[in-house]
C-alpha cells in the first residue's frame, strides 16, 4: 500500500503516512464521511484555523511571532488566512446586495450629516454608488494591508522586523478582523438590519484597540512607548488619508465627477 498523498509505501496497519502525515483513506468517498471531513477541518478544536483564531484573540505573539521565527505547521498561513477573508467578504457582499442593499445605503447616511451639507459633497454624494463601492471592497482591502504594514516598518523602525515581516503582521490581524466582523455583522442584517452601519463604524474603534493589544504583545511596548508608537501611526494614517483624498479628487476632476463651479462660495 502506498500513501496516496506522496506515494510513500506504508504498512497494511498505518493509519497514517510516516512522511508527509497524510491519513490513509480506505473507504469511497460518501456524504457522510465528506461532512465529516469538512468538521475534522474546520470545526475540530485541534485544527489549524479555530488554533490560529484563537490565538490571534489570546495570545497574538504566539502566532505571529511563530510564523515569523520559521514556525509553519502549528498555524493557518497568512496567505490562506487572508484568502479565506476574501472568501467570506465575497459571500458577504453577495448576501448583503441580495437581500439587505436597503440596509447599506451610506449614500443617504452621508447625505444626512451636517458636514457634507455644502453642494459639492452633495454633488460627490450623488454620484457615489454603493454598489460600486461593495464591489472593489476587495481590492480596498488588500491594498490596505501593505500601506499599514508600510506605517508599521516605519513607526517599529528599532523592532528589527522587515517591511515583509510588517505585512505577515496586517494579513493575520485584518484577516481575523474581516472574518470576525463578516460573521458579526450578517448576525446583525439577520437580528437588527437598520443598525447594520452603526456596527460598521462602532468597528473601527474596537479594531484600533485590538491593533494595540497585539502591537504592545508582540513588541514588548510600554505603555508610553505604546501611546506614542500610536500616536505616530495615526499622523502617518491622516497623511496617507489626506494624500489618498487628494488622489480621489484629481480622479473626480478629470472623469468630470467633480465641478469646480461647485465649490465657488454662494453670492
Amino acid at each position: 500500500m502506498n500513501c496516496k498523498n506522496c506515494h510513500t509505501e506504508l504498512l497494511e496497519q498505518d493509519d497514517y503516512c510516516t512522511k508527509c502525515g497524510g491519513k490513509v483513506i480506505r473507504n469511497r468517498l460518501t456524504l457522510k464521511n465528506l461532512f465529516a471531513n469538512l468538521s475534522e477541518t474546520f470545526f475540530n478544536y485541534d485544527n489549524k484555523l479555530l488554533k490560529t483564531i484563537m490565538g490571534l484573540f489570546t495570545k497574538p505573539e504566539a502566532v505571529i511571532c511563530s510564523y515569523v521565527e520559521g514556525v509553519r505547521k502549528r498555524y493557518i498561513n497568512p496567505i490562506s488566512f487572508f484568502g479565506l477573508s476574501l472568501t467570506l467578504a465575497g459571500l458577504s457582499v453577495f448576501i448583503i446586495k441580495k437581500f439587505y442593499i436597503e440596509h447599506f445605503d451610506l449614500q443617504a447616511w452621508m447625505m444626512s450629516l451636517e458636514i457634507f451639507s455644502n453642494e459639492a459633497s452633495q454633488q460627490a454624494l450623488a454620484n457615489y454608488s454603493t454598489s460600486d463601492s461593495m464591489e472593489y471592497s476587495s481590492l480596498i482591502f488588500s491594498a490596505i494591508i501593505p500601506i499599514f504594514g508600510l506605517m508599521s516598518w516605519i513607526v517599529f523602525y528599532d523592532k528589527k522586523y522587515n517591511l515583509t515581516e510588517h505585512i505577515v503582521i496586517y494579513l493575520y490581524s485584518m484577516s481575523l478582523y474581516s472574518i470576525i466582523s463578516i460573521i458579526i455583522g450578517q448576525l446583525v442584517l439577520l437580528i437588527a438590519p437598520t443598525y447594520y452601519i452603526s456596527f460598521i463604524f462602532l468597528s473601527y474603534p474596537i479594531i484600533l484597540l485590538y491593533h494595540c493589544f497585539l502591537l504592545k504583545r508582540i513588541f514588548k511596548l510600554s505603555v508610553s512607548e505604546l501611546i506614542l508608537k500610536t500616536f505616530l501611526f495615526l499622523v502617518f494614517f491622516f497623511i496617507s488619508y489626506v494624500i489618498l483624498g487628494i488622489i480621489s479628487f484629481v480622479i473626480g476632476l478629470i472623469t468630470g465627477t467633480y465641478d469646480l463651479s461647485s465649490f465657488k462660495p454662494k453670492s
